[in-house]
């Protein structure tokens, strides 16, 4: 009868108007029960897989399968550009890009962790391998890698072509900076592999380059052993210039495992530090990632306004993925009474949606609203240009939390490294959620943003909507040594330069 009266009332609404107006219903109907399906499905192929050791033998026969692709491609005539056959939906950027339907698709159905080298503490895996089957691999062998971005559905592949970051950055630097070699098919059908010693102009032209190089078949990234849990120490600040300074001089101290700074108005933060350690106190041990646990971002405000500093053990993998659950603060705009204590205890272990159905579903109408009213944005910009980046979000955005990740930016080739010759702190500022500022105009905001971005010789995050020309694209990212191999490699004929395949004003 629930479910004959709530088909009356879709009816009655129309369907569009619910999914625009009242999407959590939707969300906690069928998104939820799909999500679990889909992560069941894959947790127990990777088990499989790994039991019955078949990712090495496979390995090389499904290199072989993309690489004939190629070269059938190349008999064809070379006509169109080619990119990855998997659907823009199942990634977890935001944007869906058109060019999945005019380009050439190569299937590449590689997603399984292949070697775990202790000797060498480097772990190989395929590119469609997520943070989430990762860290479940490592963990119970000791180890773990050092930077672990943020949500379970991140993959591999997605990190170095795109880019990825975590508390750990401020020590390792951006995700591929934790990387030592790559496995790529190139334009030709040839299978190389780079490494700082081997190849390395292409080594370093990799990251960031969005697949328009070759197609990354395999990774080798560096392990650390793991430990239990992490001791992290709240810290509320008030007044911007305190918040930056308390933030700079944490982000410098190596001593620190993870730094992370959650900016909730203009003058409010909690700054957070981590150190990884086997001992806790048994009292203060909160296992946040439980399903009926407060949201973290909820639980690190109560400290802010309580007015006091506090210490916590929580569970290693509890840490790395504790914004998972409500994809940092995105999942209060699709199911505002998530947070619910009710909600949380009853259907919190449902939680989150995935982002790929939730982007499969979300249909024009939404898309276009999300596009105009919503921002999801991340901005790398030198640590020394933070208080003015920050009054910069909030006169042009006006979105809390602010989410603060400080990295180490090396000098090394390639379209992202500081202006000097030296290696330089780095912030990664993400805005996620509804602009509170009256004169918000997507593209006119978003514009004046990245202007700003490039006049402190930030970056923009490429997995967000882009409107820069190709002239400021290129003046924000270093394009020598890119331009310089896909030439090389003659890659003009078989990939789409990066800027056509990410930016709007390209209209892809």
């Amino acid at each position: 009868a629930g479910l004959l009266l709530l088909l009356l009332w879709v009816r009655h609404r129309g369907l569009e108007a619910v999914l625009v107006h009242h999407r959590w219903v939707f969300v906690c109907l069928f998104l939820l029960p799909l999500s679990i399906l889909f992560d069941v499905y894959y947790q127990l192929r990777a088990w499989a897989v790994w039991r019955l050791h078949s990712a090495p033998r496979q390995h090389a026969q499904r290199v072989r399968h993309i690489q004939a692709q190629v070269r059938e491609w190349k008999n064809e005539g070379s006509k169109r550009y080619m990119c990855t056959g998997r659907p823009g939906w199942l990634t977890v950027s935001l944007r869906v890009g058109k060019y999945k339907k005019i380009h050439k698709n190569i299937m590449i159905n590689l997603m399984d962790v292949l070697d775990v080298d202790s000797e060498r503490q480097v772990v190989r895996v395929e590119p469609l391998v997520t943070m989430g089957q990762l860290t479940a691999h490592l963990n119970p062998m000791g180890w773990t890698i050092p930077v672990v971005p943020e949500l379970d559905d991140l993959t591999v592949g997605g990190l170095i072509m795109g880019t990825g970051i975590e508390s750990s950055s401020h020590i390792y630097g951006l995700f591929q900076h934790t990387c030592v070699a790559y496995e790529l098919v190139l334009a030709d059908g040839s299978l190389v592999r780079c490494s700082p010693t081997e190849n390395s102009d292409l080594f370093y032209a990799v990251p960031w380059s969005c697949g328009t190089l070759g197609f990354l078949v395999a990774a080798e990234i560096k392990m650390i052993p793991a430990k239990k849990y992490v001791k992290i120490h709240y810290e509320p600040v008030r007044g911007l210039r305190n918040i930056c300074e308390k933030f700079t001089e944490e982000s410098k101290k190596k001593e620190n495992s993870f730094v992370e700074g959650l900016v909730y108005s203009l003058d409010e933060a909690v700054i957070m530090t981590g150190v990884l350690t086997d001992e806790a106190e048994q009292s203060k041990i909160n296992r946040i990632g439980n399903y009926y646990k407060p949201w973290f971002f909820k639980h690190v405000e109560k400290y802010l306004k309580a007015d006091r500093t506090g210490v916590e053990y929580i569970p290693a993998r509890h840490y790395y993925h504790r914004h998972t659950r409500s994809i940092f603060w995105e999942l209060q705009d699709i199911i505002p009474f998530g947070n619910n204590p009710v909600f949380r205890y009853l259907f919190g272990w449902m939680v989150p949606p995935k982002i790929s159905l939730l982007k499969l579903t979300q249909g024009e109408a939404i898309r276009k609203l999300y596009e105009q009213h919503h921002v999801v944005q991340d901005m790398l910009v030198p640590m020394k240009s933070l208080e003015k980046s920050i009054q910069t979000f909030h006169v042009d955005l006006n979105v809390y939390p602010l989410w603060l990740c400080p990295f180490i930016l090396p000098n090394n080739p390639g379209m992202v490294h500081p202006k000097g010759d030296e290696a330089e702190l780095y912030v990664d500022i993400g805005a996620y959620g509804e602009p509170k500022t009256k004169q918000f105009e997507a593209r006119a905001s978003m514009r004046q943003m990245e202007k700003f971005v490039r006049s402190v010789h930030g970056f923009q995050m490429l997995y967000a909507d882009c409107y820069m020309t190709r002239e400021e694209f290129w003046d924000m990212f270093d394009g020598s040594l890119y331009h310089k191999l896909r030439e090389q490699m003659n890659c003009k004929d078989a990939f789409p330069e990066v800027y056509d395949k990410i930016c709007k004003a390209a209209r892809h």
